[in-house]
């Protein structure tokens, strides 16, 4: 790759820093230091299809990460919380922060989140302009659904988009987008998409831009739509959500059975969009030292869930081996490891031939007792069993997300390592999100949604429900959709993001201000366009 030269700009907001996407697999990186009075300015992007790689290698890390927009969508809801274990994971508090609802406005994940989806809706916008020749339709797609992408993660995160024109000078101030300006700018974006990219349909290559994907969506934003600009759920925009899931049904993605085989690097019918970024954060994050130290040294002993959020499924309480009448997504505790046959996608343990390496790992949600693969019970580092507990309990018995134990929190493993430790497929869209999209917006149109969810209920070998109200539908996604980025955005909707939960910070329950993050103080300071959210 040919070096890239970085002009250094006097007045930059932070989506302008564009041409990172560029540099995912460069090491050959030269900076010139030049004054952008002198600039001879934008003049197109070059090579739009180089160009937009890079920006999917952006999207590769964005995703793949534990921190920033993961972090911010999922560690500040009841479904996931790091507790500080002696030294580890105590970071400055910035993991307890989030879950406790007490961060600040240079709170590092969130200035990195709208720095980063900044970056993404710039960069599309670049190739927008009338300056860069797109040589075909799914190119002008593209860059249509990945700058819808960048625009709702601000606008859905931070309530304002600043939009900055490529051809404008730097030393202008970027305009910024609210309400229903954005929702509208969003829905021109994947309207377009819609009509200009490939149909796609269910396989192993869905990691770029699809019809279905522009779908997906364009169904997002609008159930989300009275968030954005005020008011209820329009019932026209409920019936469109309905339509546009019904059309993606119709390119062939549906409902599958199996739910932990969705999240394997294997084609399936429910996958719409996954980068090719490494799963590696979403196994190892929450595995103990111990768990699986052949794949990669052993896990990283942080990441739990609250006992409560472990309770919305089936089964007993305090088990989940097999057998203890759970339902499929909740998973399951093997007791000892499987015998290796050779499967595709698994490889014979070298600590104990004739196993499959990663197989004493188990599925879903681990509580209690955890194994060997040859069965024998695995203890800690100080020889103590090594049973996953519900409560998160200090050195003197108190609940407390500090002074922790190594074997305090229930332990979630969607992603598994019996089929590789680090395996680049990350699931972003899946066709069962849409499905529930379609049954609340049923719902919210005024319309009985249970037969839609236990349709889904049924495949994942849980109870059906004689009815369904909001509580059963938000319960209903997050038993779905769980480690998916997708909790913040739904308790949002539900109201619930601002209720109570264990080792939440008594003063933040019922602040309504806390449904948006804050506006990173530096970009206050740089755009006078920008409006600090309230509260902050």
């Amino acid at each position: 790759m040919k070096s890239i030269k970085l002009k250094n700009s006097i007045r930059l907001f932070a989506g302008v820093l564009t041409l990172t996407f560029l540099l995912g697999s460069c090491t050959d990186l030269e900076v010139e230091e030049t004054d952008s009075i002198n600039d001879p300015g934008f003049i197109g992007i070059a090579d739009p299809a180089t160009f937009i790689d890079g920006i999917y290698n952006g999207l590769n890390g964005r995703i793949g990460d534990q921190a920033n927009l993961f972090a911010i969508s999922e560690v500040t809801t009841d479904e996931f919380l790091i507790p500080t274990r002696g030294s580890d994971w105590g970071d400055n508090g910035i993991w307890r922060q989030l879950h406790q609802h007490n961060w600040q406005t240079d709170h590092a994940f969130i200035t990195n989140t709208w720095n980063q989806w900044n970056q993404t809706h710039f960069a599309a916008t670049q190739l927008l302009s009338p300056l860069t020749t797109l040589s075909s339709n799914q190119e002008t797609g593209e860059a249509q659904f990945l700058r819808a992408l960048g625009y709702w993660v601000i606008l859905d995160n931070f309530g304002q988009i600043p939009i900055r024109d490529p051809e404008a000078s730097l030393l202008e101030d970027p305009e910024v987008i609210r309400g229903e300006v954005a929702v509208n700018a969003i829905i021109s974006d994947l309207e377009g998409a819609i009509g200009n990219l490939t149909a796609g349909g269910p396989g192993t290559t869905n990691n770029r831009g699809t019809k279905a994907a522009a779908r997906y969506l364009l169904a997002k934003v609008l159930l989300n739509k009275h968030i954005y600009v005020g008011g209820s759920p329009n019932g026209a925009d409920m019936n469109r959500v309905v339509s546009l899931v019904d059309d993606i049904a119709a390119e062939g993605y549906q409902l599958q059975a199996g739910y932990f085989d969705i999240f394997r690097e294997t084609s399936d019918s429910e996958t719409i969009l996954f980068l090719e970024t490494s799963v590696g954060n979403r196994i190892w994050n929450g595995l103990h030292y111990n768990q699986a130290p052949e794949i990669a040294g052993g896990g990283w002993n942080g990441f739990s869930t609250l006992a409560e959020f472990y309770d919305l499924f089936e089964g007993d309480a305090n088990i989940n081996e097999p057998g203890s009448g759970q339902e499929e997504r909740r998973g399951f505790v093997p007791t000892a490891g499987e015998t290796f046959t050779g499967e595709a996608g698994t490889e014979e343990s070298g600590d104990f031939p004739g196993f499959v390496s990663g197989s004493n790992v188990g599925f879903g949600f681990l509580i209690g007792q955890q194994y060997e693969i040859n069965g024998t019970p695995l203890t800690e580092r100080g020889g103590a069993p090594l049973t996953f507990k519900r409560d998160f309990t200090d050195g003197d018995g108190n609940i407390n997300l500090i002074n922790n134990d190594e074997t305090t929190g229930i332990r979630v493993m969607k992603y598994n390592p019996r089929y590789g430790g680090f395996t680049n497929h990350e699931i972003f869209f899946r066709y069962a999100d849409a499905h529930l999209m379609k049954a609340e917006a049923v719902m919210r149109g005024g319309g009985d949604a249970t037969g839609l969810v236990n349709e889904l209920r049924v495949l994942r070998g849980a109870s059906p429900l004689g009815s369904v109200s909001e509580q059963d539908m938000l319960d209903e996604r997050g038993r779905e959709l769980y480690a998916e980025f997708w909790r913040r955005n739904d308790m949002i909707r539900f109201g619930q993001y601002t209720r109570d939960w264990a080792l939440k910070d008594p003063g933040a329950v019922g602040d309504a201000n806390l449904n948006l993050f804050p506006i990173p103080a530096s970009q206050i300071i740089l755009n006078p366009n920008l409006e600090q959210n309230p509260g902050y």
